[in-house]
């Protein structure tokens, strides 16, 4: 049984958070005691096919966590800005007093054959969930060294990380990306008692739309669906469901694990 009270007094660092899965774990470590620090770029982005989080949708997430009791900093900062992330960061750990736990889980998502997609498109991708994922653990981990008492990390990658999904090569190549990141930290920081690990969830029902994505496999549902097919009968996964994952992760019930590939994944991965 989960304990209300398992991050009493701790904070967590959520990239993402105006809504969907970042939105759920700032509200999930919240319902667990923990003070939040998030951010959100509240943006428009060139290569996606549906509308990005809003300001109202950020102010939202901070009703929502103040309902719970628990303190929330939150600032409209962009990943892909080291600068304005660090000072972010740095602000919201001076105002609430540490730093234990990091989600990031700042993204977009795309599709098209791999071959046609244009080079602004890929490069914003990785520069989103590439880069931002590198600049998240970059401006926490020297905080988390400092305090000297360990921590947890989690990256959002997706099935899409682990394996070749048709119609999603310039994010796979930033979720891929993000696992071996995350490998390489586990191994780094182990030392230190940081514990770096990636959750693998398969469709989520967040604020990406990837309905348009739909008439790519039916082109291929015979040859490349089969890809996309789970093991359980479900097609989709909630945010609170991952990020009861993600609070596990962070937990002292997870404390042995590093380096590990979650999957969330309805079954996917087996298939």
């Amino acid at each position: 049984m989960t304990s209300p009270a398992r991050f009493t007094d701790k904070v967590a660092f959520i990239t993402g958070a105006a809504r969907g899965q970042g939105r759920a774990e700032a509200l999930r470590f919240a319902s667990e005691g923990a003070d939040i620090i998030a951010l959100d770029a509240c943006t428009e982005f060139d290569s996606t096919p549906y509308p990005g989080a809003t300001d109202a949708d950020l102010a939202e997430t901070v009703r929502l966590v103040e309902a719970t009791g628990r303190r929330i900093i939150a600032t409209k900062t962009d990943v892909r800005d080291f600068d304005g992330l660090q000072s972010a960061l740095t602000a919201g750990v001076a105002e609430l007093g540490r730093l234990d736990f990091v989600i990031a889980n700042a993204g977009i998502c795309s599709t098209g054959r791999s071959w046609e997609i244009t080079s602004q498109a890929w490069q914003e991708m990785l520069d989103v969930n590439l880069t931002g994922v590198f600049h998240t653990a970059k401006a926490a981990v020297p905080i988390l060294l400092k305090q000297g008492e360990g921590g947890s990390m989690v990256f959002t990658s997706s099935v899409a990380g682990l394996k070749g999904t048709p119609f999603f090569a310039a994010y796979a190549a930033a979720k891929h990306g993000i696992t071996g990141l995350a490998k390489v930290m586990a191994n780094e920081l182990g030392q230190d008692r940081i514990r770096v690990n990636t959750v693998h969830p398969a469709g989520v029902a967040t604020g990406m739309d990837m309905s348009s994505f739909q008439s790519l496999l039916a082109d291929h549902a015979s040859t490349l669906g089969p890809i996309y097919m789970n093991a359980l009968p479900d097609q989709i996964i909630a945010p609170d469901e991952v990020a009861a994952v993600v609070a596990w992760l962070c937990s002292r019930e997870a404390k042995y694990l590093t380096g590990v590939q979650m999957p969330i994944d309805i079954g996917n991965l087996n298939r």
